[in-house]
């Protein structure tokens, strides 16, 4: 019949039109007639957008490779109480789409277009960690070359979960992660890379990195893993960013104040024991470290017991330890002027080697501990023990004076009782002196050791 095809035409007509489609599958070359030096007609990327809702493959057994980088632009706010990072990142992504081609030189020399996101297929990459929903602003653009690579750049402030450690604040340092992962493609459809090295990420994150004074970026580390979640694989990038956190600003306020009550702490031990101003002045001290350590709380973490807390702990402490030293020491003087108790052989022995280690103890203490051989100590509205000794008459002159045994006999015990009085006094002195020493001691040992801990 007239018009019917020839035997086996039909057959060659189907493949020819097969091999064209496939032909037309493989690339799709943009018409440069859609460009001018005034623009480009929408209609000329209309077939592109129509394929916007699928991944841009020529076979969907291959993925897609999508280049990340970013750059952190800011430390906004570091949550200790909550464990959240609140930062500021420029997030790129990079991939290729086949259906994009133009010939630049047809084209009137356009190399590169900006599209708007919205009307192009963009990968569904999120960070692991982040806390908050997506504030990135809406009507971005990306920039599309004439090869079909697809550049897309978007800001987004991140509140990201991070593991923090505030046992060294002020002198801290945290490593907070952001994991790069697709929620929906696995490893058979999206594959990540990085365009740049983390180098780069690390120097140009340094050179335009606002912190408000309190962070610095030391480094940034990635790790290429894969993720398992049931029996899909998930391809993710994790970046490990290192700040550290700028202690000026607490070292003024917290720890040289601190410093400077516990020096003056230290030198209220050189005051006169009887001094009546020595203990009301330690706890005008000791109050107003209180007052200091309250007006100073807002600065310290909120959660959590940091070395600085243990610190300020440590010297109330000592404060403390330093007002019951001066208590002890004012009661043994009271007690010295009031009714000396006898003195023990043991601490007799003790005070006659530390006043005078060369000298030996005696084999028996005399009664009443007479005869100590120890020079007296001065003490307001006391005598001296050595005038009174010497004005006590002698046998023969009290028949001359015509003094009475009792009278001589009570004098010798005043004697006695001012020397013991003596004897007391030197060994608050000694033990002021001691407990001073050790007082030291501590404080250096304590504040020694606070300062390896934090330079660790």
């Amino acid at each position: 019949m007239e018009g019917e095809w020839p035997p086996g035409g039909q057959l060659l007509f189907y493949l020819m039109v097969s091999l064209l489609l496939q032909g037309r599958a493989d690339t799709f070359t943009i018409n440069c007639s859609g460009f001018d030096q005034n623009g480009v007609d929408p209609a000329a990327f209309q077939a592109v957008f129509d394929r916007k809702a699928f991944r841009p493959v020529i076979n969907y057994s291959i993925p897609t490779h999508v280049n990340i980088s970013f750059t952190l632009s800011a430390i906004l706010e570091v949550d200790v109480r909550l464990q959240l990072l609140t930062s500021f990142l420029w997030i790129n992504l990079m991939w290729d789409n086949p259906f994009i081609s133009w010939n630049p030189e047809e084209c009137v020399e356009v190399n590169k277009l900006t599209v708007s996101a919205e009307n192009l297929w963009l990968p569904d990459i999120f960070i692991v960690e982040s806390m908050d929903v997506d504030r990135a602003p809406t009507g971005l653009s990306a920039y599309v070359s004439s090869d079909g690579r697809i550049k897309y750049d978007r800001p987004v402030r991140v509140t990201s979960i991070c593991n923090l450690d505030i046992f060294y604040f002020p002198f801290d340092q945290q490593n907070c992660t952001f994991t790069f992962t697709s929620f929906l493609y696995t490893v058979d459809s999206m594959l990540l890379g990085m365009d740049k090295e983390v180098w780069e990420i690390t120097a140009t994150s340094h050179d335009i990195i606002q912190t408000q004074g309190e962070w610095e970026l030391l480094g940034i580390n990635k790790a290429t893993l894969k993720m398992l979640v049931g029996s899909n694989v998930y391809d993710q990038i994790t970046f490990y960013v290192a700040i550290r956190r700028r202690p000026f600003l607490y070292v003024i306020n917290l720890l040289v104040p601190s410093g400077f009550l516990i020096a003056i702490d230290a030198f209220s031990f050189f005051l006169p024991a009887e001094s009546e101003s020595r203990a009301p002045f330690k706890i005008t001290l000791l109050l107003g470290y209180n007052v200091f350590l309250l007006l100073m709380n807002e600065l310290l973490p909120a959660s959590g017991t940091p070395l600085i807390s243990v610190y300020f702990a440590l010297c109330l402490s000592l404060m403390v330890l330093s007002l019951l030293e001066t208590i002890f020491i004012t009661y043994l003087l009271h007690l010295a002027t009031t009714q000396p108790p006898p003195m023990p052989r043991w601490l007799h022995s003790l005070l006659l080697h530390c006043t005078n280690p060369m000298k030996c103890c005696p084999t028996a203490p005399q009664k009443g501990n007479k005869g100590l051989g120890l020079a007296p100590a001065h003490l307001p509205g006391l005598k001296e023990p050595v005038e009174l000794v010497g004005k006590v008459p002698g046998p023969q002159e009290a028949e001359l004076n015509g003094c009475p045994e009792s009278t001589r006999s009570q004098q010798e015990d005043e004697a006695q009782k001012q020397h013991l009085a003596s004897l007391w006094v030197q060994f608050s002195h000694m033990m002021d002196t001691l407990l001073f020493l050790l007082y030291l001691l501590f404080m250096a040992t304590f504040i020694t050791s606070v300062i390896v801990l934090w330079s660790t």
